[in-house]
């Protein structure tokens, strides 16, 4: 690690000064999120954001293969016992996370925990390139967490619940909707932002307790997430409520460790101005559909 450590500080200067990746995008980021914070302030976090996701490459390399030994003095836990609480009492547990370097490492959980009745999973985006998303799921599968396509999650947690088993599954929540599935927006670091609720629903369609995933960096190659619980039972909550905790509980997470989040990924793409012409223009081609279908009667 301390090799490809060394590599990562050489891969900062060319990836941050020369090919210049996303700086525009991180950039308009961390100024509309940080307005009270000056161009200097900004800076400083930038290049640290950088030098982070420098690190976050070279340690998928290492991480493809780490010893069960190695990963686990890497990659700490505090606040499994909770969850273990939830799972006694014979809840499921929804972990909320966020896009913290190094998430990749959290797939490791499941070297924590030892039941027979449990399947410990990951919902993830399939990769368009085959070959290296089966690489990519094959390292993530590595410590025997499962990983599942967000497209058959609740599928397979249907199937779970019929096997007689419980789950612990680790949702990365801080996603950008589609467009059709947008039904709900939050203030978030002075945006008006549309939100990911499909982890909620799933959460309370199948009386899980709920979970948030404070991740922190504490040296370089070295990390701890603090488990923190904020529901016992995501059925008993009000709709949209899951989801509002899990952005305030992530936006402190940010506000302590601002480098550490993605902030290359396009986070505000979407305009409430945007969705609302989408949503007129679906109206009208509804309408002429059925004007249409009336003239042909």
């Amino acid at each position: 690690m301390c090799v490809l450590h060394f590599f990562s500080t050489l891969l900062y200067y060319p990836i941050y000064y020369v090919v210049r990746y996303r700086r525009k995008v991180v950039r308009d980021n961390l100024v509309k999120s940080f307005p009270e914070k000056s161009l200097k302030e900004i800076v400083a976090i930038e290049k640290k954001f950088y030098r982070s996701l420098c690190d976050y490459f070279m340690e998928m390399i290492k991480y493809y293969g780490m010893s069960e030994d190695e990963i686990k003095k890497r990659m700490r836990f505090e606040g499994i016992d909770l969850m273990e609480e939830a799972m006694d009492k014979g809840h499921n547990c929804v972990l909320y996370m966020g896009h913290f370097f190094n998430w990749e490492f959290v797939t490791s959980i499941s070297l924590h925990i030892n039941r027979d009745d449990l399947v410990i999973g990951d919902i993830y985006h399939p990769l368009e390139n085959k070959r290296f998303d089966a690489l990519a799921k094959k390292m993530r599968e590595q410590y025997k967490a499962e990983s599942i396509s967000m497209a058959n999650t609740l599928r397979r947690i249907m199937q779970i619940r019929k096997e007689n088993k419980k789950y612990l599954i680790g949702f990365i929540a801080d996603q950008v909707p589609t467009w059709e599935s947008i039904n709900h927006w939050i203030d978030f670091f002075h945006r008006d932002t549309p939100v990911f609720t499909g982890t909620e629903k799933i959460a309370q369609r199948t009386n899980a307790s709920l979970f948030y995933a404070h991740m922190e960096r504490v040296k370089r190659g070295y990390y701890v997430l603090r488990i923190e619980k904020f529901a016992d039972d995501a059925s008993l909550m009000p709709e949209f409520e899951p989801t509002n905790i899990y952005y305030r509980k992530l936006t402190e997470n940010i506000m302590k460790s601002p480098e550490l989040w993605l902030w290359t990924h396009k986070r505000w793409k979407r305009t409430r101005e945007g969705y609302a012409k989408r949503e007129a223009k679906r109206i009208e081609d509804r309408k002429r559909l059925v004007e249409n279908a009336r003239k042909d009667v």
